[in-house]
Formats: C-alpha cells, sequence, structure tokens
C-alpha cells in the first residue's frame, strides 16, 4: 500500500562526500533494518556488500568501506537519538518524523518507491476472496488514499500503487 522510505541524515554534513575517513554511521540493529540501511548506504556509494546477501546483510558483509566508517547500532527507534553524537544517521521515515524531520528534505539520501519494503495487507489463506478484505483493498488502493498519503505526508510516505 505505502512505503516510509529510509533515509541517511546527518547534522554534521550537508553531502554524505563530506562524511570524514572514520566517521560513526548509526544503523538499526535488527536484522530488517539493518539490512536494508546497509543496502541503502551501498546504493549511496559508501560501502560495498558481499554479492547476493541482500536484505540480509550485516556489519561483517561489508567487503569494502573506503571511508572507514564506524557503525553504532541502535535501536530502530532510537536512531534518531543519536544524530548529535554520530557523523551520520540511517534512520526510517516513521521515526525521523517523530523527530521532526522531514525526509524530503533533511536525508541526504533516501530510498525511492522502487523499495521493497512496501507494507501491504495480508490476509489468512482463503480469506483473499471474502467482500469485505476486496472492500478493504479496493479502498486502500483508491485515488483517494493515494491522495491523502501524498497530501498529508508530502513524499515522507510514499503510495505504492
Amino acid at each position: 500500500i505505502h512505503i516510509e522510505p529510509m533515509g541517511v541524515y546527518s547534522k554534521k554534513v550537508k553531502d554524505l562526500k563530506d562524511l570524514k575517513d572514520g566517521a560513526k554511521v548509526g544503523v538499526p540493529n535488527d536484522p530488517t533494518n539493518e539490512g536494508r540501511s546497509l543496502l541503502l548506504l551501498e546504493k549511496a556509494g559508501l560501502l560495498k556488500l558481499k554479492d547476493g546477501v541482500a536484505e540480509k546483510a550485516t556489519l561483517q558483509d561489508i567487503v569494502e568501506n573506503p571511508k572507514h566508517l564506524q557503525f553504532q547500532e541502535v535501536e530502530a527507534a532510537q536512531v534518531p537519538r543519536t544524530l548529535d553524537d554520530v557523523d551520520a544517521a540511517v534512520i526510517n521515515s516513521n521515526f525521523a518524523m517523530q523527530v521532526q524531520l522531514d525526509p524530503t528534505k533533511d536525508s541526504l539520501f533516501i530510498e525511492d518507491s522502487t523499495s521493497p519494503y512496501v507494507n501491504i495487507i495480508a490476509v489468512r489463506d482463503g480469506d483473499a476472496d471474502r467482500p469485505e478484505i476486496q472492500a478493504l483493498i479496493k479502498a486502500l488502493k483508491s485515488q483517494t488514499i493515494k491522495d491523502f498519503i501524498k497530501e498529508k505526508y508530502k513524499g515522507a510516505v510514499v503510495a505504492a500503487f
């Protein structure tokens, strides 16, 4: 239905290429978000991961780290609170918005709408064709909802349909 893009934020640099050698980077410590954050840092050109690890990436899967970045693993909801103590941090949009960061304006690099981390509607086997489920899906994928997401979140949350 929608994606809350993950972004890279900093209070110390305005561009990721200005990160100094040995810069500290805050990343979420849970398996899903850590892998996602490392993929984003790879896409930003800051590191290279082992081939084939994709979203299962961990810090041990970094094969190239030209800036010798040091990673501080923190619970995802707490990563925004590390911004004063690190040089950059990879933050989920929902947590960024909770601390008044605007993902579309404040992030230095952000996931695009092709991210595989889309929030979906999941139902039990056999329930997908139930009329009330179909009505819910139709409503959530409507132009009205798409317009609401666009107007309310102004790019911080993106409709994925």
